[in-house]
């Protein structure tokens, strides 16, 4: 099976992996697939997407096995659309690999170029971007105080240790405190110092 060449970028919540995503996924030769976007819109008749609700509605947590085999279905149908072409295109994941199990699985599917650290050592402002974002979104649960925190936690115990999991050299720390365009113009100088040579 080919490893998709990939970028990952990676962050607390509210650090804006998602607008950056969808940023690169405008430019020609880069396919984002978001992970939040793969889970709203799961086919529940397949053996996995029944298997995610079955673990969702109880509020549990989904095993990893199952959310990556959801997340390899949507980019293997995105290959299959042609919207995806893994010969030419770079895959810009955001929300995946959420802890180390999942990164591992993932080995022999993506062959990971560059992770890009969205950092935001200010918690404060993370807490105020996700409580607007919420209010924005009118997702008026994710304004709760005490979820944003729990949020931030669950980051800091289960997604943070996956910055380890690749090597030093992949990780590039992009400061999240910037403007989004500034944020966007680090990452493509860092992209474009690394494959000089793309056309």
């Amino acid at each position: 099976m080919m490893r998709y060449k990939t970028f990952i970028l990676f962050g607390a919540p509210g650090s804006g992996k998602g607008t950056q995503g969808k940023t690169l996924g405008s430019i020609p030769r880069f396919f984002h697939c978001p992970c939040g976007d793969v889970f709203r819109s799961i086919d529940t008749r397949t053996e996995v997407g029944k298997a995610f609700l079955d673990y969702s509605s109880k509020g549990q947590l989904v095993p990893d096995e199952i959310t990556v085999e959801l997340w390899k279905e949507a980019i293997d149908a995105a290959v299959e659309g042609h919207k995806f072409k893994p010969d030419i295109d770079t895959l810009v994941l955001d929300g995946i690999p959420r802890n180390v199990s999942q990164a591992k699985i993932m080995e022999d599917m993506i062959d990971v170029r560059k992770v890009f650290h969205l950092a935001c050592p200010n918690r404060e402002t993370l807490f105020l971007r996700l409580k607007k974002r919420a209010l924005k979104d009118n997702r008026l649960d994710d304004a709760n105080e005490q979820v944003i925190q729990k949020r931030l936690d669950t980051y800091e115990r289960e997604s943070r240790p996956v910055l380890t999991y690749y090597p030093k050299e992949c990780i590039t720390v992009v400061d999240a405190m910037q403007p989004p365009a500034k944020v966007l113009f680090d990452i493509l100088a860092s992209v474009n110092g690394v494959d000089g040579h793309r056309p």
